[in-house]
Formats: C-alpha cells, structure tokens, sequence
C-alpha cells in the first residue's frame, strides 16, 4: 500500500469513527429527551347534553376518550353533562371564559350572541350532513366560523352530525299550515323562526326539559332528533305523531369549542391531535346515527304503536317559501352573517347539483 493509499484508508476510517460516534451521541440524547417526564395537561368538557345521552352525550365523551387515547394521556379530558358544571346554555361562556376547555354542544343555541352561528349547525331546506362536511372542511365554512367565534376567545371545530333529523312529535296530524298556528313546539335556530312565521309558538328547551313539558302538556309538539335519541328520552308515551322529513334540520353538526388560550399553550403535536380528534369523532357519530336510526324506528313503530306520518308536499312547500324568507332575512342580520350564507349558498347551488345526479339518482334506481 502506498502513502496516498494509507492515508485515504486512514481518512475513512476517522470519518466513520466519527460518524458512528455522533450517531451514538444522538441516539443518547434522544432516548434522554425521550426519558423526561412530558408536560400533561388536564381539561374540562362541559356539554349541553344529558350525560352519558346515546349519541349526543356519548359523542361527547368519545371526543375526550379519542383525545386522550391519541396523546397518550398528554390530555386527561374529563366530561362533565348539562347541569353538571354548568346548566346547558351556560356552555359557551364557560368555555370563553376559561371554565373549562372544551365545549360539546349545537351552535344555532347561540345565535343570541352570534347572529350567524345557526348557519353552522343546520339550514331549513339547505345541506345534508356529507355536504356541510364538503363545505366546512373544503370551502369557506369552518374559516367563518373561527371568524364567528374569534372576539369570544374561542376557536369551533365540527365534531359529529346526526344526519337528517325527525320533523317531529305532534299531539294532532298535520294536514295543512293551518294546523301550526298556535302550535307551542320545542324547536330551536332558524328552525324555530320558520315555525313562528308559520303561526306557531318555538320554545327552545334543553334536552333533559323536553319530556316533562310535553308531560303537562307545556308543550304541544317537539322536535329532539331521529329515531335514536328519541327512543331513549321516550317521546312515544306523550305523543302519537311522529313525522318525517326533518325540513329544519337535514344535517345537522355539533360542535366541540375550544379556549383559544388553553389550545394555543399545546405544543404543535397535541394541537393537531386534538383537531384530528375531533375529526374522528365527526365520522364516528354520523355512522352511528346511520346505523341505530332505522333500528329504533322499527321499534318505535312495531313494539310502541307511533303513528309514522310525512309532512304533506303542500305544507313542505309553505315550509320551503317561508323558510327562504327567514334565512335571507337572518343573513342580513350583521356583515358576517351575509357572507356566511352567501358562501354556504353559493356552495350549495353547486354541491347539491352533484348529489342529484349521483346519490339521489343512486337511491332511486336502488327503489325500483
């Protein structure tokens, strides 16, 4: 071997000495790192929902156990039911004020403080659930929403939807409009203004309040859910009449608000957990309101006699006319309000001409 040999034999072997130390060093201080305690952090959910309710509670406890399972208990989440902490409508100025981190609810219960909030739960005769998705995850929807909800120092997140919910429990049949006037429904958002406009009396209830005012007779008629939900609070034993379709309500999402301040003192990775979190939840509910509506209609109507009734097209139609009439009047409400509904409008005049021609036009030839 020559010198120029030796020492380029020698060079690599320097070199590789050297390398395979920093490797060691590095992999001892990742596995120092690694070693430390990490940061946990501890945070309250308060929802407006009975605790542990199938579908709406249960949804809110699946957020906090996806959160947790996910940070590998970084975030312990523990969940508190309406009444518990704070009474239903006490929910989001506890979660703005920093009571607690986290909010399970349904945004149109705020339209008091936000003018256009019912925009993102739920539009008489406007998307379905897969289509709020489309627009709250790739159009404008959950940019106006953070945009609704920033001067409360909180930030929304979409975290479950029923789907198309229940027109209704109604102590009469409804044949005509006429037979809403004086009618003293539990019916909450733009919904319940559609209902006034129509000659009837919303009432807006918590969950838990519902069955006791139809009891004595408080109320005359309510809308809660679907099939699901209703069984478990059992509507069946005050009214007869259960119609359908869920006009007010055809996707309806529920939200889980965060404090600004609690989320933005997570690091990167557990901020993005707890989105992704929240995500998963959406998903989740959706299905299981899929899969347990039919299931608990069929019981609703073989083993407790409900009476299953649809809305007759004439009374849908006045329906339709005055629900455009409240929307477009609720959009001028505030500046925001007007682009909130001009960019859902806008997406659904272009979203639901894709779901006629490949969903509906599916189920049809499915009915043949």
């Amino acid at each position: 071997m020559n010198r120029r040999d030796f020492i380029g034999v020698l060079a690599g072997a320097t070199a590789a000495t050297a390398m395979t130390a920093c490797g060691q060093k590095e992999e001892a201080t990742a596995a120092a790192v690694s070693s430390q305690p990490q940061k946990t952090y501890e945070w309250k959910m308060v929802t407006t929902w009975p605790k542990n309710f199938p579908g709406l509670g249960t949804g809110a406890n699946n957020v906090a156990r996806l959160i947790e399972e996910m940070s590998g208990g970084r975030i312990q989440v523990k969940v508190y039911g309406a009444g518990e902490l704070v009474g239903a409508f006490e929910v989001f100025d506890a979660v703005s004020q920093g009571n607690a981190q986290l909010g399970h609810a349904g945004a149109y219960y705020w339209k008091g403080k936000i003018p256009s909030a019912p925009f993102f739960s739920s539009v008489p005769f406007g998307l379905t659930a897969t289509e709020m998705n489309a627009w709250l995850y790739y159009g404008d929807g959950l940019k106006l929403w953070e945009e609704a909800y920033k001067p409360f120092g909180l930030i929304p997140n979409p975290a479950g939807n029923s789907g198309t919910q229940m027109g209704g429990w109604f102590n009469k049949e409804i044949n005509t409009l006429a037979d809403l006037k004086g009618l003293k429904m539990r019916i909450p958002g733009l919904g319940g203004e559609v209902l006034k406009r129509a000659g009837g009396l919303p009432v807006t209830l918590p969950g838990g309040e519902i069955f006791p005012s139809l009891q004595s007779g408080a109320l005359d008629a309510t809308e809660w859910v679907g099939p699901y939900n209703d069984l478990a609070f059992g509507l069946y034993k005050t009214t007869q009449f259960y119609y359908t379709p869920g006009w007010h309500e055809p996707g309806t999402t529920m939200e889980c608000m965060m404090n600004e301040k609690a989320f933005k003192e997570l690091p990167a990775d557990l901020q993005s957990i707890v989105r992704n979190a929240m995500k998963v939840a959406n998903l989740e509910m959706l299905s299981e309101y899929t899969a347990r509506n039919q299931q608990a209609l069929k019981t609703l109507t073989e083993q407790h006699g409900v009476v299953l009734k649809h809305f007759p097209e004439e009374v849908l139609r006045e329906l339709k006319r005055l629900s455009q009439e409240v929307v477009e009047e609720a959009a001028k409400a505030d500046a925001l309000s007007a682009k909130v509904w001009a960019s859902q409008k806008a997406f659904m005049t272009q979203v639901s001409k894709w779901t006629d021609v490949s969903e509906h036009a599916f189920v049809a030839a499915r009915s043949l």
